[in-house]
């Protein structure tokens, strides 16, 4: 289960608006996976996964749902998760709200291992008692929690490194920011660039968004603990790092907000 790993990891689990129906939920998560800076520019994930949803039923029960699109170039299996703390009308085969929608993104190469993670969460899922418990969840943290709770109960069926990475994703906790209007959402790229001789550089095509980082402290030091940092508006996700000589590091982000006056791209 490495990719929802990864993705509670570097903080794409997100709350779904409130009223979001299926369609609106699953542009939302496409968009989110298609920023990913590692990805072809143009790839129109949303295209791929509506079209799927015409001619299959992606839910897997008892509130989950794993809508996907498969690519054709080679690149790593990843994934978006969504939480709607009211449910959504998925036409599941059990008629049950889907409150949980994982999404995938399945390169031609990652094919057998969707395969097997989506295997393992339908095994998971079954056997967890627990799982109903998620409807009770009033903010993301605890969501975070039975998701982790809910691999943890699979531990039989994922190694110990997984396990491992389990324990440290249990200390740091989000604070989200709710996304109520998906025409209002910004998703800018960002690279921070720190070392010990210099204040970190901020690069980046949003000026108001450029200021803001300038001005904030601990970023650098969150982003390298948590993967994410968040104090305001907007959210930053780690995606990858890379260090240099010197203790130099570069790390490649994404920023998430609702365009607001003040954080509009003019500003």
């Amino acid at each position: 289960m490495d990719s929802l790993l990864d993705a509670l990891q570097e903080g794409r689990l997100i709350e779904l608006p409130e009223g979001a129906d299926k369609t609106a939920a699953l542009r939302l998560l496409a968009r989110i996976l298609e920023a990913i800076p590692s990805l072809p520019a143009g790839l129109d994930i949303e295209g791929l996964v509506l079209e799927r949803e015409r001619t299959a039923d992606t839910s897997l029960g008892k509130g989950w749902a794993c809508p996907h699109a498969r690519v054709s170039f080679e690149g790593d299996l990843l994934c978006v998760v969504g939480w709607s703390p009211h449910g959504i009308q998925y036409n599941a085969k059990d008629q049950a709200l889907v409150t949980i929608i994982t999404m995938y993104l399945v390169p031609e190469n990652q094919r057998n291992q969707y395969l097997r993670e989506v295997s393992l969460l339908a095994k998971a899922i079954q056997n967890y008692p627990g799982w109903e418990k998620i409807n009770e969840a009033r903010e993301i943290n605890e969501v975070r929690e039975r998701l982790l709770d809910l691999i943890s109960s699979a531990k039989e069926m994922v190694g110990p490194d997984s396990r491992a990475r389990m324990i440290r994703l249990q200390r740091p906790r989000i604070e989200p920011t709710p996304i109520t209007d998906l025409s209002n959402l910004v998703i800018e790229p960002v690279t921070l660039v720190v070392g010990p001789d210099f204040k970190p550089i901020i690069l980046t095509q949003h000026a108001g968004l450029a200021r803001y980082l300038e001005t904030v402290t601990g970023l650098a030091e969150r982003i390298e603990t948590d993967g994410y940092f968040q104090n305001g508006g907007w959210r930053i996700i780690r995606r990858s790092k890379m260090v240099y000589q010197n203790g130099r590091v570069m790390y490649d982000c994404l920023a998430i907000t609702t365009c607001r006056k003040d954080l509009s791209p003019e500003s």
